[in-house]
């Protein structure tokens, strides 16, 4: 009878052991792909999307640098970048100068990931801490197109980013952000 029970503990905590082993590497993995970089040599327009792949669970999309990198525009221009995607969606979410070599790098701010990627406000609690205040849905999940369209010529560039729905992992962390004041939902 103790053999039997001894077993069955066994199978399990190696069940949920195995299980856990699975879930960690596969959200190690994720995204591990080889990163993309420039063809400095390259004649016309590029633009590069770092990372390609992003999660729109409140806290990660806050969390995560969205970068974009681009060359072969004409130094001294400015760029700036869009998001087009499934239903429509379009947004502005990023601008840079152009540098001397023709490059440019653009960040996407806090400000831009909250109301054009989430589609929230920001607010402050009692305390003075930046609150993220959901009011409606975000942008849809699927592929966008990143256009990069220069302000003083014609020169354009594109990629893709991929927008996933949050993770269960990403979907904790909002929890705990909502707990914590952080994050609220006014819908």
């Amino acid at each position: 009878m103790l053999a039997q029970q001894m077993i069955r503990y066994l199978k399990t905590t190696m069940g949920v052991s195995l299980i856990l082993l699975i879930s960690i590497l596969i959200h190690l993995g994720y995204g591990c792909t080889a990163k993309k970089t420039l063809d400095l040599s390259a004649s016309k327009p590029q633009v590069i999307v770092s990372p390609e792949t992003i999660r729109l669970g409140v806290s990660t999309i806050m969390d995560t640098d969205v970068v974009f990198e681009g060359a072969g525009f004409k130094p001294g221009d400015s760029v700036f970048i869009t998001l087009t995607g499934p239903n429509q969606v379009k947004a502005i979410v990023a601008e840079a100068p152009v540098k001397a070599d023709g490059t440019f790098k653009a960040e996407v701010i806090k400000l831009t990931k909250a109301m054009e990627i989430l589609k929230a406000d920001i607010g402050m609690n009692e305390k003075f801490d930046t609150v993220i205040i959901i009011t409606q849905p975000h942008i849809p999940t699927g592929v966008y197109t990143v256009k990069v369209t220069s302000m003083l010529s014609d020169l354009t560039a594109e990629s893709k980013l991929t927008v996933d729905d949050p993770s269960v992992i990403d979907r904790i962390k909002d929890w705990i952000g909502k707990l914590l004041g952080k994050i609220q939902y006014k819908k």
